[in-house]
């Protein structure tokens, strides 16, 4: 029983000596994510521009104390509060300056698309996720996501995110989230909006 105990991860809300930390676990989750990698298919060029793509996409949690990671960094969490929004100029500007011919072609519109599934009530945004692949299998992702939805359910508001890989669906309906329907454009892999409803306490 007590071995079970000890190895629960424990999610830590970050500070900012923590950023750095927090950026680099996202950046190890995401490497083989079919959206960031149609973005970004030269590994310079994801690796070079992946922190400054977080920091606008979710970065904002930072200053929120909605920035969530597990110790040693193996996975980290960012989460924007209701009526708090990505950095959307910033986002379609390194799109345009750094991404594919197809990124540049078509992001803008597959952004478009997301914004038009979040729901119309106040809600928690979750843009980025993940777990450094070698901690896969730990439930270091599912203390994070449960980390955050405690405070979902207590305050009665809805969580949204989009799946950018299929593999992580069931992972997010395990949590609560059900598949509002299917983002692509051309060439772009398909992206998953998610909702969650507050369960009551």
């Amino acid at each position: 029983m007590w071995d079970n105990l000890m190895t629960v991860p424990i999610v830590k809300t970050a500070i900012e000596s923590d950023e750095a930390g927090v950026i680099d676990a996202l950046k190890l989750a995401f490497v083989a994510d079919p959206a960031t990698r149609w973005v970004w298919p030269d590994p310079q060029k994801y690796l070079s521009h992946f922190s400054s793509f977080a920091n606008a996409f979710g970065g904002k949690a930072f200053a929120y104390g909605s920035a969530h990671y597990v110790e040693n960094y193996s996975g980290a969490a960012l989460w924007l509060p209701p009526n708090v929004h990505p950095d959307v100029e910033p986002l379609i500007a390194l799109l345009q300056s750094s991404g594919s011919d197809d990124a540049k072609k078509d992001g803008p519109e597959v952004f478009e698309k997301m914004n038009s599934y979040h729901p119309d009530e106040p809600h928690w945004y979750l843009p980025l996720l993940g777990v450094d692949p070698l901690h896969h299998g730990k439930g270091i992702g599912s203390a994070l996501m449960q980390h955050a939805l405690v405070g979902c359910d207590q305050d009665n508001k809805f969580a949204y995110l989009e799946s950018s890989n299929p593999k992580n669906i069931p992972f997010y309906e395990r949590h609560g989230f059900k598949l509002l329907g299917t983002i692509q454009v051309n060439t772009s892999p398909p992206i998953f909006p998610m909702l969650r409803k507050p369960r009551k306490l």
